[in-house]
């Protein structure tokens, strides 16, 4: 979560550019002789036919799986310990539902779509066309390096744009596989990956892009856009924030319980869309936690040499879970951990956090990580005020079954995302738009909403031979007061 023989699967540096100087060490003015090679040869072709479209995700799909091993490994070394089957699962499964709807819709998003023009300007005719951007930026997290960098590249490949993406240094082996792969299948004139420090992703996201797609914090987020904001490039944000689960009063208790497990551990919890906190019927807690201990080790069983637990990325990410944990801790709050965590593998089981108090970080910021706290509720509508009194989250879950409270829930809270009776599971649905909504982010992509997302709709009318445009042209007089007393008429 992250073309061609003739034009790309060849790469030929443009002038000015080398496929080397796509993956070395970057300065603001390589970045923007960079985008600059770009915007010329996107004004070369502003208009690609479906057909060279269709080619460069085919080469993309291509060059990305049959590298599916390759890459899995990297990710693996990057992370410590990454599960391949995650990876195959999380990544290349929905990527390639990502590429295969592009290439199934792709010819028929691009066309014209006819509007109407209104009675007072028949016969006229008014149409929206889709038009490419130019050159977007992507800017890729740590956590789904290949998802995060391709899906967007895929949306923005479809809609006709060159693109130039920021990998993440904190996965520095899949980040440069990704470059090299990218390079054998694009010419640097059309899409080209930049891999460098904190310093070279600000120097990035400064860029004057035709639109800019950031994943990541929403601290960082604050700074892309402020960025951004000084050459007016349009952004899509998406962001994290604490995403809540709740859980009815009738709901199926244990299946809930096992679903949102499955959701709290994938990838151990570093994901954007991550249940944070679960709200559950007061009364409940101990039987959430025993059902999720018994579920845990029925899904990881021997946990220490367990190899489809994913680590934590870095030692520094490690250390700042155990501080949250030992905050929440001193402040008052039960931890109950579902397994052991160690440090030098940076393996950290589940653990499920009671009473913390709402000022603790834990209750504050995005965990990204395997903590989760549960939270008692004794009405709807007191958990309904808990969820609304906080930022809005990047997704909410729901487990119910009765229509009523998926109603209620459904429409009286605001997210990015909703799942009933499921996590995760609703960015993974091929005709649904992925995005955040207030601090979780703004804009969308995915499917459909992401070829909108990077192409300007542009509304064209045409006027008839033979029209009235003359009549409420000056000078105005009893004709024209005529005409504009019928077109006001209610």
């Amino acid at each position: 979560m992250k073309q061609d023989l003739p034009e790309t699967l060849a790469p030929q540096p443009a002038p000015g550019a080398s496929a080397a100087s796509t993956t070395g060490e970057h300065t603001p003015d390589t970045l923007a002789a960079l985008l600059a090679t770009q915007r010329e040869a996107f004004l070369r072709e502003p208009f690609p036919a479906w057909s060279t479209r269709a080619r460069h995700l085919r080469a993309l799909r291509d060059v990305l799986f049959a590298n599916q091993d390759a890459l899995a490994d990297a990710m693996n070394a990057d992370f410590g310990q990454r599960s391949k089957a995650e990876v195959a699962l999380a990544e290349f499964v929905v990527l390639k539902q990502e590429i295969d709807a592009a290439l199934k819709h792709g010819e028929r998003w691009m066309r014209p779509q006819r509007r109407r023009a209104g009675k007072w300007l028949a016969p006229g005719r008014a149409k929206v066309v889709p038009q490419p951007l130019g050159v977007a930026g992507i800017v890729v997290p740590w956590n789904y390096p290949l998802l995060l960098g391709a899906s967007p590249l895929v949306c923005a490949l479809a809609a006709g744009n060159r693109a130039l993406i920021k990998m993440s240094e904190l996965t520095p082996r899949t980040s440069a596989l990704f470059a090299d792969l990218i390079a054998q299948a694009f010419a640097p004139d059309h899409v080209a990956v930049v891999n460098g420090d904190a310093a070279v992703g600000a120097a990035f996201s400064a860029l004057p892009f035709d639109h800019l797609l950031f994943t990541g914090s929403t601290r960082i987020g604050h700074e892309v856009m402020r960025a951004a904001a000084n050459h007016l490039t349009p952004v899509t944000l998406e962001l994290g924030g604490k995403s809540p689960a709740l859980i009815g009063t009738q709901a199926r208790f244990d299946y809930a319980v096992d679903s949102l497990l499955l959701g709290k551990t994938l990838n151990a919890g570093q994901t954007c869309i991550a249940p944070d906190y679960v709200l559950l019927p007061r009364g409940s807690e101990a039987a959430f936690i025993a059902r999720a201990r018994t579920r845990f080790e029925t899904l990881y069983p021997q946990f220490a040499t367990n190899r489809d637990y994913t680590s934590i990325i870095s030692p520094r990410h490690f250390e700042r879970l155990e501080r949250l944990a030992d905050e929440a801790q001193a402040a008052g709050a039960q931890l109950h951990p579902l397994g052991p965590r160690d440090a030098a593998t940076r393996q950290f089981a589940p653990v499920i956090v009671t009473n913390a108090p709402d000022s603790t970080r834990l209750m504050q910021e995005e965990i990204f990580g395997p903590l989760l706290p549960i939270v008692p509720y004794d009405t709807l509508d007191e958990a309904l005020r808990y969820v609304n009194a906080r930022p809005r989250p990047l997704a909410l879950y729901l487990y119910a079954d009765d229509a009523r409270t998926v109603d209620r829930v459904t429409h009286e809270t605001v997210a990015g995302g909703m799942s009933v009776n499921e996590t995760l599971m609703h960015i993974a649905a091929e005709g649904l738009p992925f995005g955040g909504v207030g601090a979780s982010g703004m804009g969308a992509y995915h499917g459909y909403e992401g070829f909108q997302t990077f192409s300007k709709m542009k509304p064209v009318f045409t006027q008839a031979r033979l029209n009235a445009r003359g009549l409420i042209a000056p000078p105005y007089g009893k004709l024209f007061n005529t005409l504009i007393r019928v077109m006001l008429r209610f």
